[in-house]
């Protein structure tokens, strides 16, 4: 992910070098924080976030200016953040599916008798799907390290939980 255009741009590069010397130590972090909305603070954006941020559309941009494609930055394209949503769209289509799940659950739940031969396998699938959408939700509001692992992993759960499903059935 380093190795993106846009990480690589020199433009982007000394604009977050001059942001986080500006803005991310003393008193201008002090103000940083003074004036940044709880939700942000809560959701964990920090001063070096937000340069990340700003510089990444200042180059998208400049890049727009001069007619080249828009880059990507840290192996992701940019995305508008809305609040201290990262990726809106996809954060609310992950809530979607999981909503879809949960109510596909208590469905299942009303239709078919617990003595059912699959009923404790179905009804855990449900549980991974609803957990793999959640940290889906979580991944796309604030990527960071640990959302990105736990989003893959639980994600890769539903695979092999429908594997496992397949086999079982």
């Amino acid at each position: 992910a380093r190795g993106s255009q846009g990480d690589r741009e020199p433009l982007y590069r000394e604009c977050l070098g001059r942001c986080e010397r500006q803005n991310c130590s003393g008193a201008a972090l002090r103000h940083f924080r003074a004036r940044q909305p709880l939700y942000m603070g809560l959701t964990g954006w920090t001063c070096r976030d937000d340069c990340k941020y700003e510089c990444m559309w200042l180059t998208v941009r400049l890049y727009v200016q001069g007619g080249h494609r828009v880059p990507q930055f840290h192996g992701k394209w940019p995305f508008s953040r809305f609040l201290f949503f990262q990726e809106p769209a996809s954060a609310f289509a992950s809530f979607l599916n999981g909503l879809a799940s949960f109510v596909m659950l208590l469905r299942y739940k009303a239709a078919v008798p617990p003595a059912s031969p699959m009923y404790p396998t179905c009804v855990a699938f449900a549980w991974v799907s609803l957990n793999a959408w959640f940290w889906s939700t979580v991944f796309h509001t604030r990527d960071t390290a640990v959302t990105e692992k736990l989003d893959y992993f639980c994600a890769s759960a539903v695979v092999l939980h429908s594997v496992y499903l397949c086999c079982v059935r």
